[in-house]
């Protein structure tokens, strides 16, 4: 087996950026998609926790920073084009969703229109303060 490098992930097809599917190691859920520099994917490395690139705020972003809901990494896979990322973690805390849901894929589309598909597991509002 070959340990890739991190200079072999492909950063430019998205002006410095990849996306990263961040899937539950035991549920197997898709929890979230974020978007990672190299800075990003090198202290996730170094951290074992999921470190995003913002890029409504444009800087790094510790998942959990506010919240403490982390991502513990279990392992970092990429694929064939080397320009996605799939990392597989066990999540702390109730979710991982700003609107205090499990996923932040809480919505189907069914009938015509957008479902909502799970309950809430915690409230955001505690967690982050009320919006002003």
């Amino acid at each position: 087996m070959t340990i890739e490098k991190l200079q072999e992930i492909d950063f430019e097809k998205l002006d410095g950026l990849v996306p990263a599917v961040i899937q539950d190691s035991k549920t197997r859920q898709v929890l979230m998609l974020g978007f990672m520099n190299n800075q990003a994917l090198a202290m996730t490395r170094e951290t074992g926790s999921v470190v995003f690139f913002s890029r409504s705020r444009n800087r790094i972003w510790l998942k959990g920073e506010s919240s403490g809901h982390k991502l513990n990494v279990v392992s970092i896979s990429t694929d064939c084009d080397r320009d996605t990322l799939l990392i597989l973690v066990e999540p702390i805390g109730p979710g991982v969703c700003h609107e205090g849901y499990e996923s932040c894929f809480f919505r189907t589309w069914q009938d015509d229109q957008w479902q909502i598909n799970s309950e809430k597991v915690f409230s955001p509002e505690t967690v982050y303060g009320a919006k002003s």
